[in-house]
């Protein structure tokens, strides 16, 4: 955790409406994470240093008592007062309301994302020394100090969230540790429970890649066209507004959750993206992320342009949402879960992708650290309009010889100019 960025005051007949614990899903979607604790667990003890002035002082005492030692006695006492006025000081419970938010709740990797900590004094007092401590990923970060909180006043101190490595990152326990001035006690005081931070991959704007048949951009343009170019892909649980026709009832009475079936359109031209999770497949971590970057950025092309898209990693295939907008965001969400892998190759990607259907466009992306299996890209690329190959963080050019189109990156900002040459073909 970086140090506060800046805090902020108001009063409290301005300050902000604060969303009820049962709303924090709700805030989530909106892009911000809150946590607030209603009833906060404190608890007031000595610190280290604390600890040793209390030894210090009881020492001093019994040998200044027993050895006559006036002036032993007096530091002894004087010790001994400081530990007392350091409990008295941390002992009372202050009045105030604590919350920690995480703004935005999403973001992509490198993209700014900040902790927020509310603080509004309800007593009659300024409330000083506070510092504020978090967890990010289960490992303590730096403290926050906080600046004074004047009577009936509410500040925001806010504070850099780590976003250089993609995943959904826990962030919290978070507690308020009221300090004396000279060190010796603190008071901790819970509040903020964990909340999770998605730090999704990077994408860069697309176009979709040609395909080579020609196919209905709006949708079927005949009457007689209602359900017939539609055709089963999967299975999702029913979401308010579905057609009660496709619920699937034999799934449903399985699982006890209402499931539908998610039918495609297959007019509109669809795109497979097959990534390669094996460890082995890529020179460093960097590399895997270059390739998820890509993955994500092939993949939300086609879904931003409302066309069908599946994903393949080498555990399988990536269980999708249905609609647009939604698919985009679970996408994105679905992809910063995945991780690098020993137990799969990219040849278990491609087992699974021989038991799917024809598609349209077939884009592979693998580290190229293996040599990739070219005949069997060659033959898959056959049921395809259009293949290509992307290999992430360099490696092996095998496929170009043999005529598989392949463009290589280093990282994904490279990916934009080599996809539109591609495109253009």
């Amino acid at each position: 955790m970086s140090a506060v960025v800046g805090p902020e005051t108001a009063s409290g007949q301005d300050r902000p409406r604060e969303a009820a614990p049962n709303g924090a899903a709700d805030e989530v979607s909106q892009g911000v994470a809150a946590a607030k604790t209603t009833r906060p667990v404190s608890t007031s003890r000595l610190t280290p240093a604390g600890r040793a002035v209390l030894i210090a002082g009881v020492s001093l005492n019994a040998v200044g008592w027993g050895l006559g030692y006036i002036e032993a006695v007096a530091l002894g006492l004087a010790a001994l007062a400081a530990v007392v006025v350091a409990l008295v000081w941390t002992h009372s419970v202050p009045s105030l309301e604590a919350r920690r938010e995480i703004a935005p709740a999403r973001v992509a990797r490198g993209e700014v994302a900040q902790g927020v900590v509310v603080l509004a004094n309800r007593g009659s007092r300024t409330l000083r020394g506070l510092r504020a401590e978090d967890r990010v990923a289960g490992k303590a970060v730096h403290p926050v100090d906080l600046p004074p909180v004047p009577p009936g006043a509410e500040i925001r101190a806010r504070y850099l969230l780590p976003t250089d490595q993609r995943g959904a990152v826990e962030v919290g326990p978070m507690v308020l540790v009221r300090s004396d001035p000279f060190g010796l006690a603190r008071r901790v005081r819970e509040c903020g429970s964990v909340v999770t931070l998605f730090v999704r991959p990077k994408t860069v704007p697309l176009p979709v890649l040609p395909a080579g048949r020609t196919h209905h951009l709006e949708g079927p343009t005949s009457d007689t066209a209602d359900d017939g170019t539609l055709t089963f892909h999967s299975l999702r649980e029913y979401v308010l507004g579905d057609d009660l026709r496709r619920v699937h009832w034999r799934s449903t009475a399985r699982s006890g959750r209402l499931m539908v079936r998610r039918m495609i359109d297959v007019s509109l031209p669809t795109t497979t993206v097959v990534l390669d999770t094996s460890r082995d497949s890529y020179r460093d971590p960097e590399a895997f992320e270059t390739a998820v970057d890509v993955a994500a950025s092939v993949a939300g092309a086609a879904v931003l342009n409302h066309f069908p898209i599946r994903i393949l990693t080498s555990a399988g295939l990536l269980p999708l949402a249905g609609g647009h907008e939604q698919g985009a965001e679970h996408i994105l969400d679905r992809l910063t879960l995945v991780t690098p892998e020993h137990a799969h190759s990219l040849s278990s990607a491609l087992d699974v992708l021989e038991r799917l259907r024809d598609g349209d466009t077939l884009v592979v992306v693998s580290g190229g650290e293996r040599p990739l299996p070219v005949e069997r890209l060659v033959r898959l690329g056959r049921r395809f309009d259009r293949m290509l190959v992307v290999t992430a963080g360099g490696g092996h050019a095998a496929g170009a010889a043999m005529g598989l189109p392949r463009i290589a990156v280093e990282q994904v900002n490279d990916l934009d100019t080599a996809w539109r040459r591609e495109a253009m073909r």
